[in-house]
């Protein structure tokens, strides 16, 4: 690898100025910030606003345009805050509005935007409207922002159908009174009903309490929730199936009737200066059923999951990149890129294993465990590739400094929900979800000043520390930081792919304005083509290109 000087660290549209074709989510690199797992300044082991604040000079230095926040809202944290139970504050595990607004001022001092997560598909069941739902009686206007139903049998005793929550268990659960309650998630995470104009009208207010806040737009949960399909018929997802999606059509997700929502708030960020984004967490089995969440008068990213879920194979990714430069563009909006989040197994391990369904999770009984030098180095040349394509890419916290999945958490330390509802037959997400190591000699590794973590650090975590890798030119950490400082200096997120022929099925070629990019996905190596290296996933010698290798080359 070559390192490179870090070129000015943003050339996208100061904050709140407005390019019409060329707004800044359509190329911008966007780092996801997982609160809780990020850095802890109050010490107490779970990470905070304050911590995020500490840390925006390290996200400046690599060269990210915005960040994503995952909630932080006031909750009973049932769900690692993604049970809200009010959309309008902080929880105090993460600090006060105050904290909010002098992180999000620090941010874009360093022309960082600033996306924060919204989950309007359900809320916590200690949401003020869920508590008043259970004091009123059926057929009430409480129970009507709600999913409640009657039961079958002959009293009720039976749910209303056989649907199956994400997490594992029944999607129903009974109150006192005989009715029943749809959660998809877990028991604590009511669905609204989003037919209700109520719900409507309290989710626009919402947008519009943190758009006049400042915010650079939001991360919608479960965008392709929300609507049930009328008369909420029985279904059984296949057997091994993704818990967030399916390949034939499911009752409870991607229903025509959501993007009527999705064309409401588009027109409540319209209201505000400069570009506010919407980015749907849509789990969807195709590209172009995706790209219906992008038409011009709906939201403006979806994440590519296909992308994401893509095995280390040239043939599947390239015909996912070249459906996705097909099917968003002709909607008139960016491809997205993403290889790891908050809910999928770290692409450090994840590209070295197969067949591990979306939520399930990885851990000690696991029977296929990943090669984690071969995990690394497919990581690296996966995000050498993703950065070379056009459009906008999703990072996630940690995968800069090569973390893989941290397998061998104790079960007394999990805390996934997914976890508790399978009795232990899925892992779940907290392998994902770690704290970071920031200083290799530091209490928590520099995570928390006290030492404490809310999910413990994998000893090996210690070579991966910042401030080990910071050391290293050779490091993931400054590949990381080479790949950004190039893509921006050639523009790549506004370029054109032009696919290369001549190099076998195993590899992956093209051209993005003047870079010509190379990605060799197989066993063997292959000849490299004339040009200046600009950037390498791995050390190499000679004239040949080795197996989960990627680079980027300039014209001679």
């Amino acid at each position: 690898m070559t390192s490179s000087t870090q070129e000015s660290r943003s050339t996208l549209a100061p904050i709140g100025e407005s390019r019409p074709g060329s707004e800044w989510w359509r190329t911008a690199v966007i780092y996801q910030i997982y609160p809780r797992s990020f850095a802890d300044a109050s010490g107490d082991g779970i990470g905070d606003l304050p911590g995020i604040t500490s840390k925006l000079d390290d996200l400046a230095s690599l060269g990210v345009d915005a960040v994503w926040l995952s909630p932080f809202f006031t909750s009973p944290q049932k769900d690692a805050g993604y049970d809200v139970a009010d959309y309008r504050d902080v929880d105090p595990l993460f600090g006060t509005l105050a904290d909010f607004d002098d992180m999000l001022e620090a941010a874009h001092a360093r022309g960082i935007r600033v996306i924060v997560d919204l989950v309007p598909n359900h809320s916590s069941d200690q949401h003020a409207w869920f508590q008043a739902a259970l004091a009123a009686e059926p057929g009430s206007a409480e129970r009507a922002r709600y999913m409640f139903r009657d039961g079958r049998g002959t009293s009720g005793e039976l749910p209303p159908n056989n649907w199956e929550s994400v997490f594992g268990g029944p999607a129903w659960t009974r109150v006192e009174d005989g009715q029943w309650y749809l959660h998809l998630f877990d028991s604590s995470q009511p669905d609204f009903d989003w037919h209700n104009e109520e719900v409507r009208a309290e989710f626009r207010d919402t947008l519009r309490f943190w758009l006049d806040r400042g915010v650079d737009g939001f991360r919608v949960d479960v965008a392709h929730g929300l609507i049930k399909a009328e008369g909420l018929p029985d279904y059984t997802p296949p057997v091994e199936a993704d818990s967030m999606g399916g390949e034939e059509p499911v009752p409870y997700w991607g229903q025509d009737g959501v993007h009527d929502v999705w064309r409401e708030w588009h027109q409540v960020l319209a209201e505000y200066e400069g570009d506010r984004a919407l980015c749907a967490e849509a789990w969807l089995p195709t590209v172009d059923e995706t790209a219906k969440w992008v038409r011009p008068d709906e939201m403006h990213q979806a994440f590519n999951f296909p992308y994401a879920m893509s095995d280390w194979d040239a043939t599947q990714l390239r015909e996912v990149i070249g459906e996705s430069l097909r099917a968003f563009p002709a909607v008139g909006a960016p491809a997205t890129w993403v290889l790891s989040n908050h809910d999928v197994i770290r692409h450090a391990s994840r590209l070295d294993l197969a067949g591990h369904p979306q939520g399930h999770g990885i851990g000690p009984k696991t029977e296929s465990r990943p090669d984690p030098v071969v995990g690394l180095r497919r990581a690296r040349a996966a995000t050498a590739l993703m950065l070379a394509l056009p459009g906008s890419a999703y990072l996630y916290q940690g995968e800069e400094l090569g973390l893989p999945e941290a397998i061998d958490l104790p079960d007394d330390a999990r805390e996934d929900p997914t976890w508790f509802r399978t009795e232990g037959e899925r892992y779940g997400r907290d392998g994902c979800r770690v704290p970071l190591p920031w200083d290799s000699a530091a209490p928590a590794y520099g995570f928390s000043p006290t030492g404490e973590s809310w999910l413990p650090q994998p000893a090996e975590w210690a070579a991966m520390s910042r401030d080990v890798l910071e050391k290293d030119p050779e490091s993931t950490l400054w590949l990381y930081r080479t790949l950004l400082a190039t893509r921006r200096a050639h523009d790549l997120g506004s370029g054109e792919l032009e696919w290369l022929d001549g190099y076998g099925d195993d590899v992956i070629a093209f051209r993005n304005h003047d870079v010509t990019v190379v990605a060799n996905i197989g066993a063997a190596s292959v000849p490299l083509p004339a040009g200046t290296l600009l950037v390498a996933s791995d050390a190499f010698e000679g004239a040949e290109l080795p197996a989960d290798t990627t680079v980027w080359l300039s014209a001679s």
